[in-house]
């Protein structure tokens, strides 16, 4: 790769889109397990200089000169403040709802705009995502002045908590009688909470956005606990999305996501140890015995042991090298610059690693058998881990996120397919930005050359369990699908949204009706293979097949050990799917749609 220029795969762009779908996706992931995204050194600095200048040098010097702290650089002073951690919490959600944090830029495949929320969530009739039909005051899926207003009232609201001065607390004062900074006003976090769950009730894009399922805990945490309590449930709170990312990890799709993560990491440069991450590089694309141990002896199980020693541990000694553990675990996830490049968030957890465990270790008196009364902590554990456990279970019913299932690989997932000439419908709904191959364009890249750099990311797909199905669905019910423009739902729904962070629920039937209200694809010309999580213990993932202008058209299954067993370009052929509804009208639907219904 280039500082300035992209690196593209060894072949000629007008050949290769003519080559049949999956000769293509053999080429981009053959390409992606040595060269990732192919992105010019150049992004990987700006997305650098944005966590470091915009989200921490700004960020801490807003919290410390309106805390009465000295300036940034004067790190001993601040960094076990506790209003600095409060306000850093608050800083973070403000730019995740602005959409300046994760999700961000072209790496979450925004080019023309680089940003998306704010953009989205503030223009009328954009689309929103209800999350429940049954809350009254949430109907309809488009963005009306109250929604709007709703969401400024919010961002106003973070804003007026993270320049207003600390207020006394006697609690904190009783456990750092020296402290003179004070707390957030618990007041003041009243309205963000408040505005965060309507927000969130009335679009689910704009609570995960948000993050809201890790951030709205923390806020509530600092409005209503005195300060023991508060430091306690706040370590509660970075537990249990340790150990529930570790938890998730178990199974066979997370060394899936470990080899092409590797692979797009600037940080490793040498293609050699990037091909020992596949089993036979280019032969087969499934991971190596390498990628087995880095997911789990590496990953999984440091991720689980490590957090529950931090929360029990009365040594410093061993607290601080636990704690140093997990900033140079969350430091090695910033240097693979993950697609949905979640920076500051792993930035943010390697501070609040330090911040909790070092400088208010268990044995000064914040320890879980510290909080008062002793059975607040089983309250605040059952709370925390209410969604993980039904999302685990019930993953239908609870997104990726906050079954706190991040970078498993088990996300629910889908893949698009547009008839020749009709993908340009997408740019009838309204959305602030264009579709991504048109953004591709206008950047000046040839139409067959952005076609080609747009299609890696279906190759990338492809590197992960689900996709072996989707594709075997694709492959098996769109007899077109040579001739078809294919699209990873990902970087859609983000172009459409403003935001998306691997979270398939987004670009579920919901979203696709929503879209074809404007767009009114004719059937058959926009195709959907979309798919559930997998469900603890299952060993099966469910799947829809989906047209836009008809619905669902096919229900099913299929063996998660088939998908994971396959290479990425399903040589064999499609892997077995078990049907377990689709419409009537089979031989009728496939005459005019040229689809199996």
């Amino acid at each position: 790769m280039g500082f300035t220029q992209p690196e593209f795969p060894a072949v000629d762009p007008d050949e290769f889109v003519k080559m049949p779908l999956m000769q293509r996706m053999r080429i981009n992931a053959t390409d992606w397990a040595e060269n990732g995204f192919g992105s010019p050194y150049m992004l990987h600095v700006i997305y650098i200089v944005k966590i470091v200048v915009l989200y921490s040098i700004i960020g801490i010097t807003i919290a410390n000169a309106t805390s009465g702290l000295p300036a940034f650089w004067h790190v001993t002073e601040w960094w076990n403040e506790p209003i600095v951690y409060q306000k850093a919490i608050v800083w973070t959600v403000l730019l995740e709802s602005l959409n300046l944090a994760g999700s961000w830029g072209p790496l979450a495949g925004k080019l023309k705009p680089m940003t998306g929320g704010i953009l989205f969530w503030a223009k009328l009739n954009t689309i929103r995502m209800r999350p429940w039909k049954w809350v009254p005051g949430t109907n309809g899926d488009r963005r009306t002045w109250f929604d709007i207003t709703l969401y400024f009232a919010f961002l106003a609201s973070l804003v007026a908590a993270l320049v207003a001065p600390g207020v006394p607390s006697d609690s904190l004062s009783a456990a750092l009688p020296d402290n003179t900074s004070g707390l957030v006003s618990p007041v003041l976090l009243i309205a963000p909470i408040v505005l965060l769950i309507l927000n969130g009730l009335r679009d689910k894009v704009i609570f995960l956005g948000a993050r809201g399922e890790q951030y709205l805990p923390a806020m509530i945490f600092f409005a209503i606990f005195p300060f023991v309590n508060m430091i306690i449930a706040l370590k509660l709170l970075i537990v249990v999305v340790w150990v529930g990312a570790g938890f998730s990890k178990f199974g066979k799709h997370f060394s899936n996501v470990v080899s092409p993560m590797v692979s797009n990491s600037p940080s490793m440069p040498f293609k050699a140890i990037k091909r020992k991450f596949y089993r036979d590089f280019p032969r087969d694309l499934r991971p190596s015995w390498v990628a087995h141990v880095m997911a789990h002896v590496g990953g999984t199980i440091p991720e689980i042991v490590v957090p529950l020693v931090l929360f029990f541990s009365t040594n410093i000694y061993v607290t601080i090298a636990g704690a140093l553990f997990m900033v140079m675990f969350h430091t090695f996830i910033i240097s693979t610059f993950p697609l949905a490049v979640p920076l500051e968030w792993n930035v943010l957890f390697a501070y609040a690693s330090v911040f909790l465990f070092i400088g208010f270790p268990n044995s000064e008196g914040f320890a879980p058998w510290d909080m008062s009364p002793a059975w607040l902590g089983l309250v605040v554990i059952a709370a925390l881990m209410f969604f993980p456990v039904l999302g685990n279970l019930r993953p239908d019913k609870v997104s990726f996120l906050p079954s706190m299932r991040q970078y498993a690989g088990n996300w629910a997932s889908a893949v698009w397919s547009f008839a020749p000439g009709t993908e340009d419908k997408l740019n009838r709904v309204t959305k602030s930005a264009k579709n991504q191959i048109d953004q591709f364009i206008e950047a000046g890249m040839p139409k067959n050359l952005a076609e080609l750099h747009l299609q890696r990311t279906i190759g990338w797909r492809t590197l992960h369990s689900q996709a072996r199905g989707l594709f075997s669905l694709l492959l098996a019910r769109v007899p077109d699908i040579d001739s078809r423009d294919v699209r990873e739902a990902e970087f859609l729904c983000n172009s459409i949204l403003g935001f998306n962070f691997g979270d398939g629920h987004m670009h579920n039937e919901e979203f696709v009706h929503a879209v074809q209200d404007e767009a009114q694809f004719a059937p058959g010309e926009c195709i959907i293979a979309w798919v559930e999580s997998e469900a603890f213990l299952s060993g099966v993932q469910h799947y829809k097949l989906i047209d836009a202008a008809l619905g669902v058209i096919e229900t099913g299954t299929w063996k998660v050990a088939d998908a994971v067993e396959e290479q990425p370009w399903l040589p064999n052929g499609p892997i077995p799917l078990h049907v377990t509804w689709s419409r009537t009208k089979s031989v009728a639907a496939q005459d005019e749609f040229g689809v199996v219904a």
